[in-house]
């Protein structure tokens, strides 16, 4: 017990099935194991574990008994692994009946569970058929004593004779019915052979890589390769072993054979279905584990000609002495179609590698290629025979192929890897273009060679477009969308209906209609403003973000005065916005929104900052905050509050003499924007006019205006003319005591003053706030 607790992970690692049919592995394995166990004693040497070192040192003498038979002591691990796996297995069949969980997690790994079950069976099989071959081979050597005996004999008695005919015919009778009854097994054995190849084939490793394709564009799926090449190495091990079988039998038939004998009739056709189900294993077991992808690209299978990628294959057939033994190399578009102006590109770089297992961390076999690049060829595709379909950039497809052979036991195999189509761009400005490609060819298509998808692109079914879509926001910040989001973005694409899911969205709606801004563009744009400026919020769920402005003012009448929400803008790409419920006099509600904040504004202030001192002119020309509560009705600070910075103007190296806090401020009433405004600012500090509109006039305008730059038409403010000690004096009095100002507006522009000089001014430049809107 103490050797299997201390060396646990060793002896789970190793190949014991292997060790018990191959006395060199048994041997190596055997010398690790005393290995093992010497480090094992040092360290309670270290530890002053007097018991402990005992113990091991007596268990090592035990193991040393097995020093002229390895194999033995490696079928006896095999034996009480074996068991451990059943218990292990029972009290999960238990677990399973007691809860009743009927759930699809729940049936894959019961799926898995029966895979690993047959796998165990053939295992099992391979020893009892391990078993049979020796008492054949001891049955012929008895036989083949005794006749050779015999003839040696010459014995003369006829009658004599006669009897001892008798009894060898008996017996070659009984070596012939051992012959046909191991030639039976072996075709069982084959039968099960190609069942579970076929489980791994066509079932297991199909739903892998429709696993990886989803993982690629952002699904939470798990992608790992480690169990797969488990069950793929214990069927190559099997089958290479009956091959064995097979050739020991035609050794014993070289010995002794007979008329009729069963071996000479059935054994060419057991040997090539042996030999075609092992190739047939090994040419799917070789895999593109990690998909080409550039290291800042928006993810895997965009690739840009003359910047580096990289790219992983692995071999799910384990065979350790194949370490670093077999080529893998790289090249493009073998069987490139063609399409007239289709281009051709070369892969340069080291594009040969080993597969080597100190690449990977789970010891597989692997060809990392980490410094690969593209080169476009000089001679395009197209010519005679050419097809008259044109794609764009964006929309051709290319594929990355890798060939290697295998070579074990006289069997060699060519094999073939091909990763997911790419494609393949010549400019950063083609990335958000390319990505969606990359997106709308692995959420439908799953014939992965298919170059020509978009030639006749399909449509994608509404429930698959949006799970694709939560999938971003999912893989980006670790939130997705909920229903109601996804709702919204239907209500967007589809207009209200009472369900979506028969709709079918268009790759033209999707990347192609109103150029530049595009379904995806609006989507991408808050996607990334999210993951750059928000994403603690979004993850954190104080975002309603897709929700439509009619939904928007439905939700906040509702609710009391103060109550706000943030959303995104439909119209401004990367743009968030936040609307709130006043009272008007008569005491009904009215829903006013500020213009939406983009990637420039939230790049200089953060956004729970603008939210915390947003600031609005009331009549009385008093600045009021009127953020309470965020929807449905959580506190603003209890909601932000974790998010609040402590650190204000004074904290800037720039700005030694007053404390300074950037507000937005906005005008009651008014179209003309006064934010930020920047409270107890210093000399040659003044307010940012804006330009454009605001509110539901710049949603609904079809071309906003861009806001000006921070560092652009700065006009004084009046609290600040004058002389340095005036504009400290003036403004201190109005933080100590506002209504002395209360006649002037302080946040009215007085174009006759002159323009204050910036330079050497470097602080946080400000930033100006829609204003709201009724």
């Amino acid at each position: 017990m103490d050797v299997r607790h201390y060396l646990s992970v060793w002896i789970e690692k190793q190949e014991w099935l292997r060790a018990a049919q191959d006395p060199d592995k048994a041997m190596v394995l055997f010398q690790e194991l005393l290995a093992n166990l010497d480090i094992q004693h040092s360290r309670f040497v270290q530890e002053e574990s007097f018991l402990l070192q005992h113990n091991i040192r007596r268990y090592k003498q035990n193991f040393q008994k097995y020093q002229d038979d390895p194999c033995t002591l490696a079928r006896n691990i095999l034996w009480f692994l074996e068991k451990e796996k059943d218990v292990l297995d029972r009290a999960d069949l238990a677990e399973q009946v007691q809860f009743l969980n009927v759930a699809q997690e729940a049936m894959e790994i019961s799926s898995q569970q029966d895979l690993e079950r047959k796998m165990s069976g053939l295992r099992n099989d391979m020893q009892c058929m391990e078993h049979t071959m020796s008492c054949l081979e001891e049955q012929q050597d008895e036989f083949d004593f005794k006749f050779q005996t015999y003839k040696m004999e010459a014995v003369v008695d006829e009658a004599v004779k006669k009897e001892q005919m008798k009894f060898f015919q008996q017996l070659i009778n009984r070596l012939d019915e051992c012959r046909k009854s191991t030639l039976s097994d072996l075709h069982k054995l084959l039968d099960k052979t190609e069942e579970l190849i076929n489980l791994l084939v066509k079932k297991e490793l199909v739903e892998w890589q429709r696993r990886q394709q989803k993982a690629c564009i952002g699904a939470p799926d798990n992608v790992c390769l480690d169990q797969l090449e488990t069950w793929f190495t214990c069927v190559a091990v099997c089958l290479f072993q009956v091959r064995e079988f097979l050739s020991k039998l035609e050794e014993l038939v070289g010995k002794v054979s007979y008329a009729n004998d069963p071996v000479k009739a059935q054994k060419p056709a057991l040997q090539r279905r042996a030999d075609t189900l092992l190739k047939d294993l090994l040419k799917s077991s070789f895999v593109v584990e990690t998909q080409p992808s550039m290291p800042q690209g928006k993810g895997p299978l965009v690739l840009r000609t003359n910047v580096q990628f990289s790219v992983k294959t692995r071999l799910l057939v384990k065979f350790p002495e194949l370490n670093h033994s077999m080529k893998v190399n790289v090249s493009m578009d073998r069987e490139a179609p063609q399409i007239k102006g289709y281009r051709r590109f070369n892969v340069l770089g080291n594009n040969t590698k080993a597969l080597n297992m100190a690449e990977s961390q789970s010891g597989g076999m692997v060809a990392d290629f980490r410094h690969l690049t593209l080169k476009e060829q000089k001679c395009g595709g197209g010519g005679k025979g050419a097809s008259d379909i044109s794609l764009s950039v964006t929309e051709e497809l290319h594929i990355v192929y890798f060939n290697t052979v295998f070579e074990q036991k006289g069997l060699s195999v060519e094999l073939q890897a091909c990763s997911l189509p790419v494609v393949i761009i010549s400019n950063s400005s083609q990335q958000q273009s390319a990505w969606a490609s990359v997106l709308w060819f692995n959420m439908i298509s799953q014939d992965t060679k298919d170059v020509l998808f978009f030639a006749n692109t399909p449509s994608a079914a509404w429930p698959q477009f949006g799970e694709m879509l939560s999938w971003q926001f999912l893989s980006a910040t670790k939130r997705g969308l909920n229903d109601a989001q996804l709702e919204m973005i239907a209500h967007r694409l589809f207009g209200k209906k009472q369900s979506y899911d028969n709709c079918q969205v268009a790759w033209s709606k999707f990347s192609k209609e109103n150029p530049p801004d595009t379904f995806y563009v609006w989507f991408d744009g808050i996607l990334v403003m999210v993951k750059s400026y928000i994403e603690d919020l979004w993850r954190d769920g104080h975002i309603m973000g897709f929700v439509s402005k009619g939904k928007e003012k439905s939700l906040l009448k509702k609710k009391q005065r103060g109550t706000f929400l943030l959303r995104f803008s439909e119209s401004v790409i990367g743009g968030i916005t936040f609307s709130w419920v006043e009272t008007t006099i008569t005491g009904e509600p009215d829903v006013k929104t500020v213009q939406p904040f983009t990637k420039t504004d939230l790049s200089q202030i953060p956004f729970v900052e603008i939210i915390r001192n947003f600031q609005i002119l009331e009549a009385e020309n008093i600045p009021e905050n009127p953020l309470l509560y965020l929807y449905p009705n959580t506190p603003k600070d209890e909601a932000f509050g974790k998010y609040y910075s402590e650190r204000t103007g004074g904290d800037s190296p720039y700005i030694k003499y007053i404390k300074t806090k950037l507000v937005f401020v906005s005008k009651e009433n008014t179209l003309e924007a006064r934010s930020p405004m920047s409270c107890d600012m210093a000399q040659g500090e003044g307010l940012e006019p804006m330009n454009g509109l605001y509110g539901e006039a710049a949603e609904q305008n079809d071309t906003p205006q861009p806001l000006n730059s921070p560092l652009e038409m700065y006009h004084p403010d009046p609290m600040l003319s004058g002389s340095p000690a005036t504009q400290e004096e003036d403004l201190l009095t109005y933080l100590s005591n506002p209504n002395l100002f209360a006649e002037c507006d302080i946040l009215q522009h007085d174009v006759g003053l002159p323009e204050l000089s910036l330079q050497g001014f470097n602080c946080l430049p400000p930033q100006s706030c829609g204003s709201i809107f009724q």
